[in-house]
């Protein structure tokens, strides 16, 4: 018998109904992946499990005393004290005894305070005959499990270790069925990693909802998806769902399209007047009325975002140089002697646990932090766009309208001035949605938005800082196309092992202690390419690392006076043929041009253009040359410890 079935049942907070009749059996043991569009419907689903809602209509069965316990995706920031106290506040009946304890060891152990021995006395005995010694047990073992402090104070901890705790709290209820929303939002791959082998050993039932494929791939026994109100069940792993889901999707379109040329014709019947009327049968017309109820009811696959990234002109060949560079915040080394050269068009994935320091070895790949040694040399033409993993660029009392357009109605993608409105729609904000105010959307909204307000900024460099949270599987896979086919660079830090196999060219891994490797590849490859940690030690790139920012110049060639003044002049050449091709481009554009019908001056004008881009192409190329020639002078000569702007 199921744990819990949910028999036709109905939800609704004043729009469309989020469920719609509905019915679903849990069963012991199983690994429910919960999927659906932002906003269909799954935590209020996890919400409906685990009692904190009520239906509208139909019923929710449970077997015996089945127990649930969830983790939110949003962490409560009201909780104070230690990991301990946090923990042990999920089995209720026993917290505030353990609580109590747990404070007054830790303040006898910390001061030898006799006086506060008989309180403990009194507490230990209330502790035994309530039998919460074995719940505080339990608590011990599950923050042993789970790698937490139990002393550590709860509000210092970063998103990821709250997660954590709050992981914890939900596991040691030991509960018959766990609710996770977005378990792994703000956790590192290696923390990612670690929740997963846990999962596979956990004997009770788990619901999750996550937008990390590769943790639905490894986990789920089962597929649920909300869609359009409706529960559809897959009883497969994710990629054999992707393949079922599409099967079905292609017969529903067949299957509407056949329905609406039967109601167009049967329209058309109907509207044919007197003539028809001898042929016409009542039963004929009810059967009319019934498919035009059944049109009015259907509800249209949801919307899929149409993304698209305005690129500036394309930068330098070489985008960063940099060489045996080092940085530390006070005593902890965040870089030790990493040397790295991304060129144009790379897509380079940073990946490290938390706190390791990957937002800021962005920060020194742009020039915006200084190393403390080595070299760094950024190149020309760079134009960044950069993606908050914390949201700042957004302005929380500022409407959607007012982020993107800065109050204009107005954007300017490719050249082309589009209406706000419609450009929000793109991705997926409706025209009354669009005069909200940020702090009214939700955590894959404020995503969404941030794109929108990143791609309206031609770039050519795109830094992208877990752009991935809280977006749904659909706009991931979309958000996935656009960034390979952008010609620009692209430096991403992320934790979703799918997405950095499916975008990125090489992977930069932060292994511990300051010391940063480049693999070929993306997360998949790393794992294959990987050193352990006594390979490394033996590695003669350890010792390289040191001894390159020791090395002296044996060669102190420079650039000759015709290659300074080459380099000099490229720019104003290559501007000046830049500005020729868009005149000419604009008059082979212009229909007035071939007005007279003068074949040799259309056949000159096009010459023209074929060599203008042949000329950018080589003028383009040289500068690229004697750039990179530069930088590799500049490192012989140990010029340069610094970065230069943007």
């Amino acid at each position: 018998m199921g744990l819990i079935r949910i028999n036709d049942v109905s939800v609704s907070f004043g729009g469309p109904p989020l469920l719609s009749g509905v019915s679903l059996q849990i069963e012991p043991g199983e690994r429910i992946g919960l999927l659906g569009r932002n906003g269909s419907g799954k935590s209020t689903l996890l919400k409906l499990l685990d009692g904190r809602i009520s239906p509208d209509a139909g019923g929710i069965v449970r077997h015996g005393d089945v127990r649930t316990a969830v983790l939110p995706q949003d962490i409560p920031q009201g909780p104070t004290g230690t990991v301990y106290d946090v923990v042990a506040s999920g089995g209720r009946e026993h917290a505030e005894l353990l609580r109590e304890y747990h404070e007054l060891t830790f303040r006898i152990a910390g001061s030898g305070n006799s006086d506060l021995l008989g309180k403990l006395e009194r507490v230990q005995h209330r502790i035994e005959v309530s039998g919460a010694w074995h719940y505080h047990q339990r608590v011990e073992k599950v923050i042993a499990r789970t790698g937490l402090d139990e002393n550590a104070e709860f509000r210092l901890l970063s998103a990821g270790s709250k997660r954590r705790v709050f992981l914890a709290r939900a596991l040691v209820s030991e509960p018959d069925l766990l609710l996770l929303d977005e378990p792994t939002n703000h956790l590192d791959i290696g923390t990612i990693v670690r929740l997963e082998d846990f999962l596979l050993r956990y004997e009770k039932t788990i619901m999750f909802v996550t937008h990390d494929r590769a943790f639905l791939q490894r986990l789920a026994t089962r597929i649920v998806e909300i869609d359009r109100g409706r529960l559809v069940s897959f009883s497969c792993d994710y990629k054999t769902y992707l393949d079922r889901r599409q099967a079905l999707l292609d017969a529903e379109e067949k299957q509407w399209h056949d329905f609406d040329r039967k109601l167009a014709k049967e329209e058309i019947w109907i509207r044919q007047g007197i003539k028809a009327r001898r042929t016409r049968n009542e039963g004929r017309v009810r059967a009319l009325l019934k498919m035009r109820e059944e049109r009015a009811r259907r509800r249209e696959q949801a919307g899929v975002a149409r993304l698209a990234i305005q690129e500036a002109e394309r930068s330098g060949r070489m985008v960063a140089d940099a060489e045996a560079i080092c940085f530390a915040w006070g005593d902890k080394s965040i870089v030790d002697g990493f040397s790295t050269t991304i060129i144009r068009g790379d897509k380079v994935g940073i990946i490290g646990p938390n706190g390791c320091g990957k937002t800021t070895l962005l920060k020194i790949l742009l020039g915006e932090l200084k190393p403390r040694e080595g070299r760094l040399r950024l190149g020309t033409g760079i134009k960044v766009a950069y993606f908050d993993q914390l949201r700042a660029q957004l302005d929380e009392n500022k409407t959607l309208r007012e982020n993107v357009a800065d109050g204009n109605d107005t954007v300017i993608m490719g050249g082309t001035s589009r209406h706000v409105v419609g450009y929000l729609q793109d991705f997926l904000f409706s025209p009354e949605r669009i005069m909200a105010p940020v702090s009214s959307l939700s955590g894959g909204e404020r995503n969404r938005l941030l794109l929108a307000k990143l791609f309206a900024v031609p770039s050519n460099v795109l830094v992208l800082d877990e752009p991935t949270n809280d977006l749904d599987a659909e706009t991931l896979e979309l958000l996935e196309e656009r960034l390979l086919e952008y010609s620009g660079t692209i430096l991403l830090v992320s934790h979703d092992r799918e997405f950095l196999n499916n975008v990125v060219t090489s992977t930069v891994v932060f292994e511990g202690e300051g010391l940063l490797e480049e693999y070929v590849g993306g997360y998949d490859d790393w794992l294959k390419q990987r050193k352990t940690p006594a390979e490394r030690s033996k590695s003669p790139a350890s010792a390289e690392r040191k001894q390159k920012r020791k090395k002296s110049p044996s060669e102190k060639r420079k650039l000759t006076f015709k290659e300074a003044r080459e380099l000099e002049g490229l720019p104003q050449v290559i501007e000046a043929m830049e500005n020729e091709k868009t005149c000419l481009t604009a008059t082979l554009n212009s229909p007035e041009f071939y007005a007279g019908h003068d074949m040799a001056k259309i056949t000159a004008a096009n010459d023209r253009l074929k060599v203008l881009e042949k000329g950018l192409d080589e003028a383009y190329d040289r500068w690229d040359e004697l750039e990179s020639l530069v930088v590799k002078l500049s490192a012989l000569h140990g010029e340069g410890s610094g970065s230069t702007g943007l």
